[in-house]
């Protein structure tokens, strides 16, 4: 499998540290509120990407954090629970929004029974932050200030490693300013806040260094080094995320978590997913231009068909987000779906050609998954393979077995569908004796009552084919 790895610029081919087993780390969600589709639409590729490595016959190991204490988790805490103690509010809201996070991820078909979800507030992580944290500071790297504990990019760089190995950035472009806030100019390079003193009414760790008393809490940067260190190991193969992590979330991982190292490397391979746009615009809650997933389940569409719209975009395309190309993409999904419940319809057997068939598809939607993880191109051979069946047959012993290589690699649910009822089997026998019969008003009567039951039926001339709406 070949990757784009924003270390280097380029198509870098895959190859673990570890033997069989492919390491990654997925940066996740600030559980303060709804994640957007934008954000789900990153946690796609990741899950996909884990599905085609795994496809690949690697073992893989998948970490994913949860920021759930930084600026805006303990902003909305206040609003919402103001009577209650800083720690509790905290907890209490990212309580909430990691159960939705979770269910909106079941919901678009993403595998999380294999992913090890990491809190940023879970004892070890706070620990394991304060001694790095510790172990910086002893060494040069980091700096105690009024409000906190900053890392020292200078010192960084006069170690000997680069700051800027996925962006260009420069010694003119760095700031000798301090930035405190995790929501700062994304544009400017400065210094960065690893431990925040606790201010008036926050969620507050105890902590001491040099014999300050820093009581407060983590920035935002160190909690991925730390939480990906203790799931992963340093370095681990493959760490994703938006571009917009890109700088300086990512870069300022790398900084914290190689300055105590000889090897300048935090993990072999960045791969990043573009955003998904509005009207030609990031979505993002601060522009108030995003969709959350229970937006477009209300409106009557799938889950399944938001991440069938994420997969027909290539990981590294911007993709302009329409309710026309949502349309699309449920079209596609029931098209997939009456597919494969063409393995309950005895009429739709036909043998001839169709393990080759199955054959060179299968063959073809391996390469474009490994070739940078091309699921557009894989996806449209999915789409052929399936019209192919509709109007050629299909082998269904075969297409089961294609079925559970489909939901293997796309996680759109096809190979355990169930059979309609017996009523409704009886009813689509009916409705064809009544045909044979010639009696096109009881034929027709019958159609109309599957139809209200959400069952079609489609006439062929080796009988009739069902299929739900």
């Amino acid at each position: 499998m070949k990757l784009h790895n924003t270390l280097t610029r380029k198509l870098d081919k895959l190859a673990p540290l570890d033997n069989n087993t492919v390491r990654i780390y997925s940066c996740g969600p600030t559980v303060y509120d709804h994640a957007h589709i934008g954000n789900l639409s990153a946690y796609v590729y990741s899950d996909t990407l884990q599905r085609a490595i795994s496809m690949e016959g690697y073992s893989v190991i998948r970490a994913m954090n949860y920021t759930d204490v930084d600026d805006k988790t303990i902003r909305r805490s206040h609003e919402q629970y103001p009577d209650a103690d800083p720690q509790v509010a905290l907890k209490l809201l990212t309580d909430k929004y990691i159960g939705i996070f979770l269910e909106d991820m079941q919901r678009i078909g993403n595998d999380v029974e294999h992913l090890t979800f990491i809190r940023a507030t879970d004892k070890q992580t706070i620990t394991g932050m304060q001694q790095l944290i510790t172990a910086l500071h002893d060494k040069g790297f980091a700096y105690v200030a009024d409000d906190g504990v900053y890392f020292s990019i200078d010192a960084y760089r006069k170690s000997g490693k680069t700051y800027g190995q996925l962006s260009e950035i420069t010694a003119a472009d760095t700031s000798e300013a301090r930035i405190q806030n995790d929501e700062y100019d994304k544009e400017s390079v400065h210094d960065f806040a690893l431990w925040k003193t606790q201010k008036d009414g926050e969620p507050a760790w105890e902590y001491t260094l040099g014999g300050h008393d820093l009581k407060g809490r983590p920035g935002w940067h160190i909690e991925c080094s730390v939480m990906s260190r203790q799931a992963l190991g340093q370095p681990f193969d493959i760490h994703t995320g938006g571009v917009d992590h890109i700088f300086p979330h990512h870069e300022n991982e790398i900084a914290q978590s190689t300055a105590l190292e000889e090897n300048p490397t935090m993990a072999t391979m960045f791969v990043h997913s573009e955003h998904m746009l509005v009207d030609g615009r990031k979505m993002s809650k601060s522009a108030q231009n995003f969709y959350t997933l229970r937006e477009i389940t209300d409106k009557g569409y799938d889950p399944l068909a938001f991440r069938v719209k994420v997969l027909q975009s290539h990981y590294r395309n911007s993709v302009n987000f329409t309710w026309e190309s949502l349309d699309a993409a449920q079209n596609l999904l029931t098209n997939l779906r009456a597919w494969a419940d063409l393995k309950h319809q005895p009429h739709a057997d036909q043998h001839n050609n169709v393990g080759e068939t199955y054959a060179g598809a299968l063959k073809n939607i391996l390469e474009a998954m490994s070739d940078d993880l091309n699921t557009p191109v894989a996806l449209a051979e999915l789409a052929q393979l399936a019209n192919h069946g509709e109007s050629h047959g299909v082998d269904r012993e075969k297409l089961q077995n294609m079925l559970n290589i489909a939901d293997r690699l796309f996680g759109l649910q096809l190979a355990n569908r169930p059979t309609i009822n017996d009523t409704q089997k009886h009813l689509v026998a009916e409705r064809q004796a009544a045909r044979d019969a010639k009696d096109w008003a009881k034929s027709d009567e019958i159609r109309d009552q599957l139809k209200e039951q959400g069952i079609l039926v489609r006439d062929t001339a080796n009988g009739p084919l069902w299929s739900r709406v």
